[in-house]
């Protein structure tokens, strides 16, 4: 995709606006580093935004960490504890983790003049700003408002080492001694999770996921990960199903950072107990095209997260104007503002009597997903993403508080 290809989207101001911003810093270099190219919202940021990036001359790059089996178990352990699950996170653990960053500082190639380093993988990495040089930016997706003191404690010797942090939400940070910035992630209109498609697209992709469109379909999307609660969601399933007759999917991967995911998607299995109604697609080889027509063929959407970081799939099924169930918790939140873009719920019980309401009661259903859609244009796409991200890194160069472009 061009960058022009987002203007009927978003309007010329807004591409001007990037292409004024980033006439500032042609040939900077950015090199981004995070655990994973497949899985999770921030690979695909990353892979949608470095093109971006690159198209407006900037030099951005990605690249991503190595690491055994067993430092993706740590990094698993310590993702869980800062958002704040009792986790056993052993002294071993932590020796582990700065084992294998240090193995990454010793075979990486650091360049340029920003490095952004995404989440708490390769956090140790900022050991070697001295010899690199350059600014150095940790980008935190998850909240950590309310993590295990002792990890936080551990992580935080290495994030206070970094010229600026940034945060998907306010409520999200902690009292650090550096710079912060707040920045949302974004999803891409253009993507093909997120674009248009045809109702014999849309009608091609369920037939072969095997899904009929007998009746509503509730669909949640998202790894099978315990912090997302998909066993939870067959619970509420299951009390809506006493009075309305419908059908729930849960659709997603896994990533190659995440080992808890084989586990948790027998756990789903098991509870599903092998209803026809219930659907579990699973396994990386889903396209991002199967995933988008099921959201838009989907009755209502549901984000049943226990802790979450932001959701992006929420934005997207806000983008499709379907109406949204989600827990109040992280970053969902800035998205559904309840009773206006979608319904926040608490609990399986919560979940099971939003659901209710939304597929009962259509003309108010459609009433949400229209404003959802139109919250996402203004707040949520992936251009307001890029902008805020150059402003970043022109932030970083002035010690005053206005940038004169």
């Amino acid at each position: 995709m061009k960058l022009a290809d987002y203007e009927p989207i978003v309007g010329r101001s807004v591409i001007e606006e990037l292409r004024l911003l980033a006439s500032k810093m042609a040939g900077r270099e950015v090199q981004n580093i995070n655990s994973t190219f497949v899985g999770g919202g921030v690979a695909e940021i990353l892979n949608r935004m470095v093109p971006i990036l690159q198209e407006l001359g900037v030099d951005a790059r990605w690249t991503v960490i190595k690491g055994s089996p067993a430092f993706f178990e740590v990094t698993k352990k310590l993702h869980n504890a800062l958002h704040g699950r009792p986790e056993d996170v052993s002294d071993e653990d932590f020796d582990l983790f700065l084992d294998i960053n240090r193995r990454n500082m010793a075979e990486m190639d650091f360049h340029g003049q920003t490095m952004f380093v995404h989440d708490p993988q390769p956090c140790a990495l900022v050991e070697r700003k001295g010899d690199a040089g350059g600014k150095w930016i940790w980008r935190c997706h998850i909240d950590v408002s309310s993590p295990d003191e002792r990890v936080w404690r551990f992580l935080e010797r290495y994030v206070v080492r970094y010229d600026a942090t940034v945060f998907s939400a306010p409520a999200f940070s902690r009292p650090l001694p550096v710079r912060q910035f707040l920045i949302s992630p974004s999803i891409d209109p253009l993507s093909d999770k997120n674009k248009e498609l045809t109702s014999r697209e849309i009608d091609s992709a369920m037939a072969g996921m095997g899904i009929p469109r007998d009746k509503p379909i509730v669909t949640q999307v998202s790894r099978f990960d315990y912090m997302k609660d998909p066993v939870g969601v067959i619970r509420a399933f299951e009390q809506v199903r006493r009075s309305i007759d419908c059908r729930l999917v849960l659709i997603g991967g896994g990533a190659t950072d995440d080992p808890e995911g084989e586990k948790v998607l027998a756990q789903v299995r098991e509870a599903a107990g092998g209803r026809v109604d219930i659907h579990i697609v699973a396994g990386q080889t889903r396209s991002d095209i199967e995933i988008n027509a099921l959201q838009r063929a989907s009755a209502v959407i549901v984000q049943k997260s226990l802790r979450e970081g932001f959701a992006l799939t929420v934005a997207e099924a806000l983008w499709k104007a379907r109406p949204v169930v989600a827990s109040d918790v992280g970053g969902i939140p800035l998205q559904v503002r309840h009773r206006l873009t979608g319904l926040l719920s608490h609990g399986i019980d919560g979940t099971a009597y939003a659901v209710r309401q939304l597929l009962s009661n259509p003309d108010y259903a459609r009433w949400l997903a229209e404003n959802g859609r139109e919250h996402v244009r203004h707040n949520f796409l992936i251009t307001r993403h890029v902008r805020d991200y150059l402003l970043l890194f022109l932030a970083l160069d002035h010690t005053e508080d206005v940038i004169h472009l």
